[in-house]
This record gives C-alpha cells, structure tokens and sequence, in this order.
C-alpha cells in the first residue's frame, strides 16, 4: 500500500490571537458577532479553506459557499481573499466566470454568492456556508433554503456580521448563547452543543487603538459607534425610516401580547409582491388604537392566500389593497382584484398615493399602535429594517426607500396607514392589552 504524503502549505495567513480563538471555538452553526476592522472576513475566507481541505478525502466534492446579501457584496468582500489565501495550493484552479468560485484538488469547490437570489443557491447540497451581514438578509434564505441543503451531509454554517438592530442574526445570536435551538414553531430541536456564540468589542480586543476609537466617536452618532464598534443590538439602524417609532414601542411596552376580541372585526392591509414577498396585515381598530393582531408572508398564489385567511378564526371587516391590484394582468386578461373576487374575498383598492405621504402616514400611526409580539415577529422585524439608500460615494441618504425583504410588509402598512376604515362606534371598548410579556 503506497503511504499518503502529507505536504505542509504555508497560505500566508497569520491569524490574531481573537482569530485563533475563534477558529479554535468553532462547532457546527456558529454566531459571530464581530465590530468592524476585527478581521472577520478574512477569518471566514479561511475557514472555509481550511474546510474544504479538511472535508476532501472525507466526502465526495465537498460544496462551499460565502454568502453575502448581494451577489455584488459578496464578490467584492471575500473573493479577493479566497484567490489570495489559495494561491499557495497545489492545484488550485480559479473560475471567474460568474458565479465565481476556486475548485481544489480533490473536488472541493468553494463558491461565492448572494442571498438577493435565493432561487440562485438551490442545489444538491452545501457542506459548509459563511453567511455575512445575515441582519440584512431576508430571515427564510437561511429556513428555506440553505439550511435544509445542509441536512443529508451534516454540513455546517457560520454566521457573521455587525449588529444593525434587534432583527434575525440578533434573534440567530440570542439563542446560539442560550444553548436554545427552535425550528419556525418554537419547539426545541437539534442538539445545544452544536451552537457557539461569539461577541469581539472593539473596546475589549485591541485591535483598534484607544486614540484611534476616541477618534472614531467624535466623527460618528453615539448611536453609529455603539452599533460599529461595540456590537450593540439596541442602536437605531441608519437611515431607519420607522427606528424611533420602533424603539418607543417597545420601550412602552407595546410589542407585547395584544389580546384578540373574536366577537371584533379584523381588517387586513395587503401588498401584493409576488409569491415569497406577498405581505398581510391583521389588524383592528379601538377608539384611537390600533392593534396589530397578526402578519402572514410568502404564498403561493392568491387561492394559497385566501385559504389560509379562511382558516384563520378572524371575523373580517375591509381588505386594503394597493391601487395596482385592479391592472389587467397580461396574459390573462384578469387583474387581482378580479381573482380574488372570484375566490370569495371583496378587496377594496385604494388610490395610488405618494410613498413619503405613505411613510409619514405610518410614522403618525405607530405612536398608537400595538402589536402582538409573536404572531407579528416578521412584520416588526420589517418595520425596523426599512430604511434608506445610502448613497457611499456621496456620503448622503438618497430619497428613497432600499428595496429588499423588509420593503413588502413596510408597503403594506403604507396602504393601511393612508386608508384606515372608520371606527364603529358600536363595537364598544376591548379587554386591556396584556403587557405582561414583553420580547
């Protein structure tokens, strides 16, 4: 039998002392929460080659992927590195063809790609994947997609970024520290152990000079720098359209467990982005409150959508919906409203208003409103999300909204903002919100 050589590659990867804590620390999912200059794309890049060389003679084609919310983003962050730190291997051949990606010998292929397609990551399976800057990616790009492609092979994710509000990567690092492991319904799956937690403030590392951060604070918000360099969750993200709105909610105690009077009527505000992006609101109105009772998102199709609204327990008043419902769709010849005619629904469209009336509409809204902290989870997570472009080269917000996962329920808010149907008096006052839980 003819022994295996072993060869020693020096990649030229010198890695800190967090680094190699890090690297040392790492189990099958892992949440790393990083303050910006710490290193953390480089630490992932290498990572993921050090798996890759790792996981070849082990498994067939190892499959390996960087994942950035744009494809764009993800190019410009790792692929640079990923050319660089596996120039010394053997072998080693680069494919710049978009998508591009580095194959090892063996068969290792390590890829890089964006959540902004998610239809673009299906596959047969992955068998390690870096997810970066998860808080601004759509929460079911993980759920949906990735995480059931690592399944069959028992292949592993880790999770990098900066902290931009209390969304998903925060709720993906509340529970990777706790040890707790939930599927979509809340029940406890998966084994604890596999999790790990990490959190590198720049206060704590080092790696920035004290000067250099007492610089770095003059030039930025208190709320910038706590969110840029000392990894806090509760910082307002910038550009937020609705983040203060957010934050007095919740400070207030109003993202809670609101109550449902089954004997009230439940009105609904729609928009209508197709399949995944389709976004409902449930809400009802109480003198001058309004309530925010439940959220739905993602279906296929209208009858999908209409079904699941006739299984809810709901007693239904108007259902808002925007101006565009009532287009003639091409091929059909049907609009929306049509459709959902046929299916037993009475849509009432609404005019086609202005999107910063819209916006203004919803920041006046929010002071007297409530919403149900679970059922509501993704739609609130959307309202603190939606935000500005932010235009780098001109150092300057632009004047409109960035279009991405959190734009659909935000839109849809906008509808029922500008077309709240009149309270009826004879509906008389709701049991009190119960404010006892609070996320």
């Amino acid at each position: 039998m003819t022994a295996v050589q072993r060869i020693r590659i020096d990649r030229g990867y010198r890695p800190r002392e967090q680094q190699a804590q890090v690297h040392r620390s790492l189990k099958r999912f892992n949440v790393l929460v990083c303050h910006r200059r710490f290193g953390k794309t480089v630490l992932a890049v290498n990572e993921l080659i050090n798996r890759a060389m790792l996981l070849t003679g082990k498994l067939g084609r190892p499959r390996l992927a960087y994942i950035a919310p744009f494809y764009g983003q993800a190019k410009e962050a790792a692929w640079d590195y990923l050319q660089k730190y596996t120039e010394a291997i053997p072998g080693r051949d680069v494919k710049k063809a978009d998508p591009v990606r580095v194959e090892l010998p063996g068969g290792s292929r390590i890829r890089v790609a964006g959540a902004d397609n998610p239809d673009s990551l299906r596959g047969a399976y992955f068998d390690w994947v870096v997810l970066d800057e998860y808080a601004q990616m759509r929460p079911s790009v993980w759920s949906e997609v990735i995480r059931p492609m690592l399944a069959d092979r028992r292949g592993g994710a880790l999770f990098i970024g900066t902290p931009k509000g209390r969304n998903e990567f925060y709720s993906r690092y509340e529970k990777a520290r706790k040890g707790i492991v939930t599927d979509e319904d809340g029940q406890i799956v998966g084994d604890p152990e596999e999790w790990f937690a990490g959190m590198y403030r720049a206060s704590e590392t080092g790696i920035i000079s004290p000067a250099e951060l007492a610089s770095a604070r003059k030039d930025m918000t208190e709320e910038e720098y706590e969110q840029e360099f000392e990894c806090s969750f509760s910082a307002a993200i910038r550009g937020a359209y609705y983040g203060k709105e957010m934050a007095t909610a919740e400070r207030d105690g109003r993202i809670c467990r609101v109550m449902w009077e089954p004997a009230k009527k439940v009105h609904t505000c729609w928009d209508l982005g197709g399949g995944p992006n389709m976004a409902i609101w449930f809400f009802q109105l109480v003198g001058n409150e309004v309530r925010w009772i439940d959220f739905a998102q993602g279906f296929d199709g209208l009858a999908e959508c209409v079904k699941l609204m006739r299984e809810k327990p709901y007693v239904y008043g108007e259902h808002l919906l925007p101006h565009d419902c009532g287009v003639k769709e091409i091929g059909t010849g049907v609009s929306r409203q049509e459709t959902l005619q046929s299916l037993g629904l009475q849509p009432k469209v609404c005019p086609q208003q202005s999107v910063g009336d819209g916006i203004n509409a919803v920041r006046l809204l929010l002071p007297r409103s409530c919403f149900d902290a679970e059922k509501c989870e993704r739609g609130i997570e959307a309202l603190r999300q939606y935000r500005t472009e932010y235009d780098e080269r001109l150092a300057t917000f632009k004047s409109t909204p960035l279009h991405n996962w959190a734009s659909h329920p935000a839109d849809a808010m906008r509808t029922g903002a500008m077309n709240l149907p009149p309270v009826n008096d004879d509906w008389g006052s709701m049991p009190k919100i119960d404010t006892g839980w609070v996320r």
